[in-house]
């Protein structure tokens, strides 16, 4: 086997947020070492993800029959290797590419390290200082197989054309500006409270073209947000996949929860803004090449157990609704001076 790997397999199965944020750490290895082929192993979904990385190729993973089980991961592992992989990079590290590690044997079979104990004493209050990023990390496992990646200074893909469909619902002359708005993440205690993310909206509906996010359950409760207005287009469910990421690239930002968006917004080049609840940026978590100073965060003085988790979903009880302690004005006065500078 070469000493210096030329056909990587990259494993990210989910979530959404965490697969997003492989996108500028495998566009630095494409662009820095155009000779290496990278395949990405991950759900179907996300394969728009790395539609235009050059020498990227997605596997897409069947994990609802075909490689269910070990005998299905036994079965992909002999599909992979036909593509005469020569290194595995797991930016995973979970059971299931553990079990593919065993059947992997030979390769060279890099894993991710979570930083589990040094997230453990952040959330316990034993520290509280900014954590590897978990771009870093994912960057740190091609590093082992031999690749130096410098991600201070990432080139992004050109914005693409707005989608048809976006066009038929927004009178482009205006010139103004557009901001996407995504309230929701998957614990309430990560979200904004919708009566003051109204606010934000009233403050800037006048000067700007809003976009709605979310999915398609979230339409109906997004259509509270709209207030009758025509610079406020609610998008949710409206769009395939392929064009929701073409009107995000769009946009002159984002903002989101600590949520899946930030980090689509983000591997796009869009500037982001990220409001937090009960989590925080310095667990590793917050979008790529964004400044400190757009992370909206809770006072801590008066909050001084946050981060309470690193995930969302543990939290003393009144803790639940901190992210509702940032003032909406904070948040519209962040975002026009973000579109003003």
């Amino acid at each position: 086997m070469s000493k210096t790997p030329k056909h990587i397999l990259v494993i990210r199965l989910s979530a959404m947020g965490d697969v997003a944020m492989t996108v500028p750490v495998l566009r630095a290895m494409a662009q820095q070492y155009p000779d290496v082929k990278l395949t990405v192993l991950t759900r179907p979904f996300f394969a728009p993800f790395f539609r235009d990385i050059n020498n990227v190729d997605v596997f897409p993973i069947d994990l609802n029959e075909n490689h269910k089980g070990v005998l299905g991961l036994f079965r992909l592992s002999k599909q992979l290797k036909k593509l005469n992989i020569d290194a595995v990079a797991d930016l995973h590290n979970v059971l299931r590419t553990k079990i593919l590690k065993v059947f992997f044997f030979g390769n060279k079979y890099k894993q991710l390290d979570k930083g589990r104990q040094e997230k453990k004493e952040l959330v316990s209050g034993e520290r509280f200082e900014a954590l590897k990023s978990t771009h870093q990390r994912y960057a740190d496992v091609f590093e082992t197989l031999g690749f130096k990646l410098q991600l201070d200074t990432p080139d992004f893909s050109v914005k693409k054309s707005i989608p048809n469909a976006v066009l038929e619902v927004v009178n482009t002359q205006n010139k103004k500006q557009w901001i996407g708005i995504a309230p929701f993440a998957q614990y309430a205690s990560k979200m904004y409270p919708l009566d003051k993310m109204k606010e934000v909206i009233d403050s800037l509906k006048d000067d700007y073209i809003i976009f709605l996010f979310g999915g398609k359950a979230d339409k109906d409760q997004l259509e509270t947000l709209t207030v009758f207005s025509e610079n406020i287009i609610n998008v949710a469910g409206q769009y395939n996949f392929n064009e929701e990421l073409d009107l995000i690239s769009n946009l002159d930002v984002m903002i989101s929860m600590d949520s899946g968006n930030a980090h689509l917004a983000a591997m796009l080049g869009v500037k982001v803004i990220t409001i937090w609840g009960v989590t925080h940026p310095y667990a590793g978590f917050g979008a790529f090449n964004q400044p400190p100073a757009n992370n909206l965060v809770p006072d801590r003085t008066q909050f001084p157990k946050l981060p309470t988790s690193i995930y969302g979903n543990k939290y003393p009880e009144d803790y639940k609704t901190v992210a509702g302690t940032i003032s909406p004005k904070e948040v519209a006065t962040l975002v026009k001076s973000i579109l003003n500078s």
